[in-house]
């Protein structure tokens, strides 16, 4: 890694445990095993000061949007993710059922903003409507195809009237094939076998193949009419190589939209990476670029402050439904 900052926390990362590491860094814990938390983007969008790139991309409105996970496992340890990897998440004895779970997270996110009804700088509208959250974001933190009930947790918040966003690191086909949210991301974070053991550092040998397999689930969630898209994560000086590998993966995959992102230096990843690994958005673009013009897609749109390109077959982006 190179130059990773030296973090003077106030509790040790061998000795903290997960439920008292994540009240910390501000979530809110939902049920035995579930997590909600608010983002930088949902403060903006509550305040009128900007919304985060879903909202002009798919039309989700930042300020209705929930953002929580049904576990706290994962079977990988990226190197760009800004969750504590280095603390482990305990397997819970006894799974929650979807609808306690729904209940409980929208109860979460309720007091989590609540705060915003008397801040001079919330507009009253938006805080209004952020108590009827329109869209969740099953992504948080964990693999959220971890849990069992994951298709009928996708269908109790969609009773709610919310759209549903899930994003997979693509390693449970399985469970992958049994889901139909509004809208299914996958990451895609390596062209090699040798690569994604470097930048997702899998706890199983097994797992490159499994993400190879769920690209074709993906190609298969298409043809049965869920919007799919393919998100990579670019980090400097370790993946963002070689395009033509990229599309050639993607093409297996046929997504309706590709998102090419620059690792982001937040959070936990400043233990394991410098901020030189963070790619500027001339750069995030160009190589977006590279990538459309090998799979045969086109520039969609782009959030400079994300640092992110969008890329679509037909150069368009449409909001879910």
């Amino acid at each position: 890694m190179e130059n990773p900052e030296k973090i003077n926390f106030s509790y040790s990362l061998e000795e903290i445990s997960m439920d008292e590491l994540m009240r910390r860094q501000g979530y809110a814990k939902a049920g035995r095993h579930c997590a909600v938390k608010t983002c930088a983007w949902l403060k903006n969008s509550m305040n009128g000061t900007g919304v985060c790139y879903k909202s002009s991309f798919y039309g989700v409105v930042s300020h209705r949007c929930l953002q929580m996970t049904p576990t706290l496992l994962c079977n990988q340890e990226c190197i760009f993710c800004w969750r504590p990897t280095e603390v482990s998440a305990p397997a819970p004895e006894e799974w929650d059922f979807p609808e306690l779970i729904v209940s409980e997270c929208l109860k979460a996110q309720k007091k989590l903003i609540t705060g915003f009804g008397g801040s001079p700088n919330a507009v009253p509208e938006n805080y209004e409507e952020a108590k009827t959250p329109s869209n969740v974001a099953i992504s948080l933190s964990g693999e959220p195809t971890f849990y069992p009930h994951l298709p009928e947790l996708i269908q109790e918040f969609e009773k709610k009237g919310m759209t549903t966003f899930v994003v997979t690191n693509g390693t449970n086909p399985a469970m992958i094939k049994k889901i139909f949210p509004s809208q299914l991301y996958m990451s895609l974070d390596a062209t090699t076998e040798d690569t994604y053991n470097k930048v997702c550092r899998p706890k199983s040998p097994a797992l490159w193949n499994k993400v190879m397999e769920s690209l074709d689930v993906l190609q298969e969630k298409k043809k049965a009419g869920v919007r799919t898209a393919v998100r990579i994560t670019v980090v400097k000086g370790h993946n963002m190589t070689d395009p033509e590998g990229f599309a050639k993966l993607i093409k297996r995959a046929d997504p309706d939209f590709v998102e090419v992102k620059s690792y982001m230096h937040v959070g936990f990843s400043r233990l394991r990476l410098s901020r030189s690994n963070m790619a500027e958005q001339e750069e995030v673009k160009a190589f977006a670029e590279e990538i459309a013009a090998a799979a045969g897609y086109k520039f969609a749109g782009e959030s400079e402050a994300s640092r992110v390109v969008v890329l679509s077959k037909d150069g368009k982006t449409t909001p879910v439904d």
